[in-house]
């Protein structure tokens, strides 16, 4: 019996972008639940009652399109974000950074802008036509790689079949991420030795999130230790042969704020030759005051480059008093997106999880108004064409549920790149078919991987 299924007729939401074949769950209900759960305990993850009972299936074309699309919008980005102002000092400035992001930077600045982009994940949605990239996620702490290995293990454990085969492809985030250390050890000359630093505090009080990837470096060739903040001068105040040139800051300056953990190690450490990627400049490739950079146009973009920008964006722009273009007329930014409010999404140029999102058509008009008028007069914010997700059809359990059954998703896909290469496609998506903000760790959601088919 095949494992494959034909979705059938396209939904009135669907996009035939995802292909006709998806996966059939290949077990009962109760053991993909207890499989997931098991891949994923002791994580610090909220409880999930909705659970994928089969991977996201792409076809081979519309999988490479998402990491092939990735890697070139991430150059223009990195280009937009550095030709800013020709200095870290200028882009604090020029991005109305806060106090908090103005710290934990390589005092080399060639090696601080050359490892930025070291680890990636856009956001993206299929759209009307086609992908749409919401936004590019750049940090050492961006969530994608532990949750598609995972994600993967049980998948592979349920789909090899007696030659040990498994009926799709996928890109191995682990295996890519330690080809990257590998890499910059020979790129750099120091041995390949891998800290991986972060907080048990922001993991539930567990260190398994942590030491799956470890171990997983210790058992293919690197050498890797987890690293608290306090114990993180063991990095460096060591014999010269015991010191780790290299790491993985898994850790964003905001969530160690609200946990109250100093980051006086962390700069401790950057300043005795440990470079953890990726390094702090990652922070204006993540604005998105960058996106709306890009969207507008740069002087130095080709006709090609335009035409990417055109195709993958969403119409994004820098919100402050002033005029800009829309659908080709000039229009005055603030008074169009007040009369727009249904059409557009309104965003804080650093924020995480959905926070400092405001989404017009979720919005009374006055209050709408009110976070547009304060967000031009601070200079910190876009405003972003809203772009309404296609659906596909996936196959879910959920508690109390005795076998799978199918709904349509409106997925929020995530490419991982380390190194600009690319390393795993994530997933995620609500339950109930809600557009919007969609969280791991929001109510009726989920997450998953994404194959090739």
């Amino acid at each position: 019996m095949s494992v494959f299924q034909e979705t059938g007729p396209q939904a009135a939401t669907g996009h035939p972008w995802f292909g006709r074949n998806r996966l059939l769950p290949a077990a009962p209900a109760q053991t993909i639940r207890e499989m997931l759960r098991t891949e994923m305990r002791d994580m610090g993850y909220s409880y999930q009652s909705f659970l994928p009972a089969a991977p996201i299936t792409l076809p081979s074309t519309s999988y490479a399109e998402l990491f092939r699309v990735s890697a070139a919008l991430l150059d223009l980005v990195r280009r937009t974000a550095l030709e800013s102002a020709p200095t870290t000092e200028g882009r604090l400035a020029a991005y109305r950074m806060p106090p908090s992001e103005h710290q934990l930077f390589v005092a080399d600045q060639f090696t601080e802008e050359r490892y930025a982009d070291c680890v990636t994940r856009p956001d993206i949605v299929i759209g009307p036509n086609g992908p749409k990239f919401l936004e590019f996620n750049v940090s050492g702490a961006l969530g994608g790689p532990v949750e598609t290995h995972c994600r993967l293990e049980v998948w592979r454990r349920l789909y090899t079949d007696a030659r040990g085969r498994v009926p799709f492809s996928y890109e191995d985030a682990f295996a890519v991420r330690t080809e990257m250390f590998r890499s910059l050890g020979r790129e750099l000359g120091v041995a390949p030795r891998v800290a991986l630093l972060g907080s048990s505090r922001d993991q539930g009080g567990s260190t398994r999130y942590f030491e799956m990837q470890t171990d997983y470096f210790n058992s293919h060739g690197l050498i890797a230790r987890f690293f608290e903040p306090e114990d993180l001068h063991e990095a460096w105040d060591c014999p010269p042969h015991l010191r780790y040139p290299l790491g993985l800051r898994d850790f964003t300056i905001p969530d160690w704020a609200e946990l109250g953990i100093d980051t006086a190690p962390v700069q401790a450490a950057l300043d005795n030759g440990c470079l953890l990627v990726g390094t702090q400049t990652s922070t204006f490739l993540s604005s998105k005051l960058t996106l709306g950079m890009l969207s507008e146009g740069r002087p130095w973009m080709s006709a090609s480059e335009r035409s990417l920008v055109d195709t993958y964006l969403p119409w994004t722009r820098v919100l402050s008093d002033r005029w800009t273009t829309r659908g080709g007329r000039k229009v005055d930014l603030v008074r169009y997106a007040v009369d727009n409010r249904e059409s557009l999404v309104l965003k804080e140029s650093i924020g995480m999880s959905g926070k400092q999102v405001v989404i017009g058509r979720e919005t009374g008009q006055a209050e709408w108004e009110a976070a547009v008028t304060e967000a031009a007069e601070k200079g910190a914010s876009v405003v972003q064409e809203f772009v309404e997700p296609r659906t596909c059809r996936l196959a879910v359990v959920a508690d109390g549920v005795d076998e799978p059954y199918d709904v349509d998703v409106a997925p929020v896909f995530g490419p991982v790149l380390f190194a600009g290469r690319p390393a795993a496609l994530f997933s995620r998506f609500s339950a109930d078919n809600t557009s919007g903000i969609v969280s791991i760790n929001g109510n009726n959601s989920s997450y998953d991987c994404v194959v090739a088919v």
